[in-house]
């Protein structure tokens, strides 16, 4: 029987929940039956890329609107990790950031650089009530 792992959860647009949601991707992580790989690092990936997901859906995409949510799904079955965060804001063009200088401690884009740099695959479109940053990653 293949593992099959759903959680969906709304919170308020209030960086307070970073925490939790990056703990229940840690949680994800070091619970998976069949993963044959070092799942300390992997929780620590899957604790970094929500984080940085939801921070800015809740500080650029919803600009600290209050009176928005942020929505996150994360669902494994077939080996693949798909982490999706939707935000009610205008949208970007995930694809139109430019590699961040890190010398430059005021540039914007590195939370999407290194989300791009854990996952196999990032996509950002608009959906119905706004947009969804959705994040996949295979796991052996």
């Amino acid at each position: 029987m293949n593992e099959k792992i759903e959680v969906d959860i709304k919170v308020p647009n209030q960086t307070r929940y970073l925490g939790l949601i990056g703990k229940i991707g840690e949680d994800i992580a070091r619970t998976l039956k069949k993963y044959q790989g070092d799942r300390e690092e992997l929780a620590y990936h899957l604790n970094l890329v929500l984080t940085e997901a939801m921070a800015n859906a809740i500080c650029h995409a919803n600009e600290g609107d209050p009176d928005k949510e942020v929505h996150i799904s994360i669902t494994f079955a077939d080996r693949v990790l798909n982490i999706k965060v939707y935000d009610q804001g205008q949208g970007f063009d995930v694809n139109s950031l430019p590699t961040p200088d890190f010398k430059n401690l005021e540039e914007h884009g590195r939370g999407i650089y290194i989300i791009r740099t854990l996952m196999d695959r990032v996509t950002y479109e608009k959906h119905a009530h706004g947009n969804v940053l959705e994040m996949q990653k295979t796991l052996n």
